[in-house]
Protein backbone atom coordinates (compact mmCIF):
# COMPACT_ATOMS: atom_id res chain seq x y z
CA UNK A 1 0.00 0.00 0.00
CA UNK A 2 1.23 3.46 -0.86
CA UNK A 3 1.09 5.76 2.14
CA UNK A 4 -0.26 9.26 1.54
CA UNK A 5 -2.17 12.05 3.23
CA UNK A 6 -4.42 14.68 1.69
CA UNK A 7 -5.26 17.75 3.79
CA UNK A 8 -8.41 19.75 3.21
CA UNK A 9 -10.65 22.30 4.86
CA UNK A 10 -14.24 22.69 3.74
CA UNK A 11 -17.45 24.25 5.02
CA UNK A 12 -21.13 23.40 4.60
CA UNK A 13 -24.08 25.57 5.61
CA UNK A 14 -27.70 24.67 6.23
CA UNK A 15 -30.64 26.69 7.51
CA UNK A 16 -33.25 24.81 9.50
CA UNK A 17 -36.76 25.85 10.50
CA UNK A 18 -36.05 25.09 14.16
CA UNK A 19 -34.49 27.18 16.94
CA UNK A 20 -30.84 26.65 17.92
CA UNK A 21 -31.93 24.82 21.10
CA UNK A 22 -33.63 22.07 19.05
CA UNK A 23 -30.78 21.79 16.57
CA UNK A 24 -28.27 21.53 19.41
CA UNK A 25 -30.38 18.85 21.11
CA UNK A 26 -30.33 16.83 17.86
CA UNK A 27 -26.56 16.52 18.33
CA UNK A 28 -26.50 16.21 22.13
CA UNK A 29 -29.32 13.76 22.86
CA UNK A 30 -28.71 10.14 21.78
CA UNK A 31 -32.39 9.44 20.98
CA UNK A 32 -32.65 12.62 18.90
CA UNK A 33 -29.34 11.95 17.14
CA UNK A 34 -30.43 8.38 16.33
CA UNK A 35 -33.17 9.88 14.13
CA UNK A 36 -30.66 11.26 11.61
CA UNK A 37 -27.11 10.03 12.26
CA UNK A 38 -25.47 6.79 11.25
CA UNK A 39 -26.50 4.02 8.96
CA UNK A 40 -26.28 0.30 8.52
CA UNK A 41 -26.46 -2.24 11.32
CA UNK A 42 -25.48 -0.69 14.64
CA UNK A 43 -22.75 -2.72 16.33
CA UNK A 44 -21.86 -0.22 19.06
CA UNK A 45 -22.90 3.30 19.92
CA UNK A 46 -21.81 5.14 23.04
CA UNK A 47 -22.42 8.88 23.41
CA UNK A 48 -20.93 10.92 26.27
CA UNK A 49 -21.80 14.41 25.04
CA UNK A 50 -19.78 16.81 27.18
CA UNK A 51 -16.46 18.61 26.83
CA UNK A 52 -13.89 15.83 27.24
CA UNK A 53 -16.53 13.20 26.50
CA UNK A 54 -16.30 10.56 23.81
CA UNK A 55 -18.54 9.04 21.21
CA UNK A 56 -17.99 5.66 19.56
CA UNK A 57 -20.24 4.68 16.68
CA UNK A 58 -19.57 1.41 14.84
CA UNK A 59 -21.83 0.07 12.11
CA UNK A 60 -21.85 -2.59 9.39
CA UNK A 61 -23.00 -1.48 5.96
CA UNK A 62 -25.01 -3.65 3.56
CA UNK A 63 -21.73 -4.30 1.73
CA UNK A 64 -20.37 -5.99 4.88
CA UNK A 65 -17.78 -3.26 5.52
CA UNK A 66 -17.59 -1.99 9.08
CA UNK A 67 -17.13 1.74 9.65
CA UNK A 68 -16.20 3.19 13.01
CA UNK A 69 -16.23 6.76 14.25
CA UNK A 70 -14.36 7.70 17.42
CA UNK A 71 -14.98 11.25 18.66
CA UNK A 72 -13.46 13.39 21.40
CA UNK A 73 -15.57 16.46 22.22
CA UNK A 74 -13.09 19.33 22.60
CA UNK A 75 -15.45 22.25 23.25
CA UNK A 76 -19.20 22.58 23.70
CA UNK A 77 -21.15 25.80 24.16
CA UNK A 78 -24.85 24.88 24.49
CA UNK A 79 -26.99 26.08 21.56
CA UNK A 80 -23.95 27.76 19.92
CA UNK A 81 -20.92 25.56 19.20
CA UNK A 82 -19.61 22.01 19.14
CA UNK A 83 -15.93 21.30 18.39
CA UNK A 84 -14.74 17.72 18.15
CA UNK A 85 -11.83 15.73 16.82
CA UNK A 86 -12.48 12.34 15.31
CA UNK A 87 -11.04 9.41 13.45
CA UNK A 88 -12.81 7.22 10.93
CA UNK A 89 -11.93 3.61 10.24
CA UNK A 90 -13.07 1.29 7.47
CA UNK A 91 -12.78 -2.25 8.78
CA UNK A 92 -9.42 -1.99 10.60
CA UNK A 93 -7.89 0.73 8.40
CA UNK A 94 -7.80 4.33 9.66
CA UNK A 95 -9.07 6.41 6.74
CA UNK A 96 -9.07 9.91 8.22
CA UNK A 97 -8.47 12.12 11.23
CA UNK A 98 -10.38 15.40 11.42
CA UNK A 99 -11.31 18.43 13.47
CA UNK A 100 -14.96 19.46 13.04
CA UNK A 101 -16.70 22.62 14.19
CA UNK A 102 -20.47 23.01 14.28
CA UNK A 103 -21.66 26.60 14.75
CA UNK A 104 -25.32 27.45 15.39
CA UNK A 105 -26.73 30.94 14.90
CA UNK A 106 -30.31 32.16 15.13
CA UNK A 107 -31.71 32.98 11.69
CA UNK A 108 -35.13 34.50 12.24
CA UNK A 109 -37.16 31.74 13.91
CA UNK A 110 -34.72 29.13 12.63
CA UNK A 111 -31.05 28.23 12.81
CA UNK A 112 -28.12 28.65 10.44
CA UNK A 113 -25.71 25.74 10.96
CA UNK A 114 -22.15 26.11 9.69
CA UNK A 115 -20.10 22.90 9.65
CA UNK A 116 -16.35 23.23 9.05
CA UNK A 117 -14.01 20.26 8.78
CA UNK A 118 -10.22 20.31 8.73
CA UNK A 119 -9.20 16.83 7.72
CA UNK A 120 -6.26 14.55 7.01
CA UNK A 121 -7.50 11.85 4.60
CA UNK A 122 -5.21 8.86 4.64
CA UNK A 123 -3.71 6.52 2.05
CA UNK A 124 -6.33 7.20 -0.62
CA UNK A 125 -8.97 5.34 1.42
CA UNK A 126 -11.09 8.48 1.81
CA UNK A 127 -11.13 11.86 0.06
CA UNK A 128 -12.27 15.34 1.00
CA UNK A 129 -14.99 15.18 -1.69
CA UNK A 130 -16.36 11.89 -0.35
CA UNK A 131 -16.40 13.21 3.21
CA UNK A 132 -18.00 16.51 2.24
CA UNK A 133 -20.70 14.66 0.29
CA UNK A 134 -21.37 12.23 3.18
CA UNK A 135 -21.53 15.05 5.71
CA UNK A 136 -23.90 16.96 3.44
CA UNK A 137 -26.19 13.93 3.35
CA UNK A 138 -26.11 13.73 7.17
CA UNK A 139 -26.97 17.43 7.48
CA UNK A 140 -29.86 16.90 5.05
CA UNK A 141 -31.05 13.98 7.20
CA UNK A 142 -30.82 16.26 10.25
CA UNK A 143 -33.10 18.73 8.47
CA UNK A 144 -35.66 16.01 7.69
CA UNK A 145 -35.54 14.83 11.30
CA UNK A 146 -36.17 18.37 12.55
CA UNK A 147 -39.09 18.73 10.11
CA UNK A 148 -40.65 15.46 11.34
CA UNK A 149 -40.35 16.57 14.95
CA UNK A 150 -42.19 19.80 14.09
CA UNK A 151 -45.05 18.07 12.22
Amino acid sequence: MTRSVTHSTWTLERTYDAPPTRVFKAWADKDAKAQWFGGGEELQWDLDFRTGGREVNIGRMDSGMVFSLEVLYQDIVPDERIVYSYEMKMDDARISVSLATVQLEAAGDGTRLTFTEQGAYLDGLDTPDQREHGTGELLNALGKSLEKATA
